[in-house]
């Protein structure tokens, strides 16, 4: 499955995959609440302003592409969208519900670290540690008919590398080389790794329930 998704694309299969699976009683979307969803500022990266013309476009180019099709139900007025991306009878690409969790989340916030992932993905598929989040990673890396996740260059003054997904139209920076790997945990450096991984899984934690809390102080609809 070779596809090349603009950003607003991105985000708008996001969003559809992300409320299908955290409120399933108000999915499919209507354009109104899609635009909503898209332009959430909670769990979202970058924060957009997309406007119901905007979304309404994209929504129509992946209707187009078959990534995303109309529902309406018996008696209802307004059209409503749900995305046809994987696990349906209309395409061959088949996701788990971790896989499905971790791709959701990195089209909605861009790439991330495993610490990361486990905290943002956790509200959609469970994941005992980290390092069952980097196993579902490396199944994605390489599957036969993908990849569909590839490992970033760890960054300067970072000691975790983040992955992305591939999907997009833009391709990723380069992926790190052998000596990026994590040592082994049996030494110092690969226990200060895995200490390092559990501090941003909390911070990540911490800024997603931040955010759950302004939301329902603020009134601003969460995912």
């Amino acid at each position: 499955m070779k596809l090349k998704l603009t950003p607003h694309q991105e985000r708008v299969i996001g969003c559809l995959i992300e409320k299908e699976i955290t409120t399933p009683e108000q999915y499919p979307l209507s354009l109104n609440a899609l635009v909503n969803a898209c332009n959430q500022k909670s769990n979202r990266a970058p924060v957009l302003g997309l406007n119901e013309a905007t979304v309404q476009d994209v929504v129509d180019e992946l209707v187009k592409q078959h990534l995303v099709s109309e529902r309406s139900g018996f008696g209802s007025r307004v059209t409503k969208y749900q995305h046809r991306f994987c696990n349906s009878d209309f395409g061959s690409l088949t996701l788990s519900a971790q896989e499905l969790a971790i791709v959701c989340e990195l089209l909605l916030r861009g790439p991330q670290t495993p610490g990361e992932l486990r905290a943002h993905a956790g509200r959609m598929a469970k994941f005992g540690d980290v390092h069952e989040v980097e196993q579902v990673l490396r199944a994605l890396t390489e599957r036969e008919d993908g990849p569909f996740v590839a490992k970033l260059a760890r960054e300067p003054g970072r000691r975790e590398a983040r992955y992305a997904q591939l999907f997009g139209e833009h391709i990723p920076a380069p992926v790190a080389d052998e000596s990026d790997k994590v040592t082994t945990s049996g030494s110092s450096t690969g226990r200060l790794e895995l200490l390092e991984q559990e501090v941003a899984a909390l911070r990540a934690e911490v800024d997603t329930l931040s955010h759950q809390i302004q939301a329902l102080t603020g009134g601003e609809t969460t995912g």
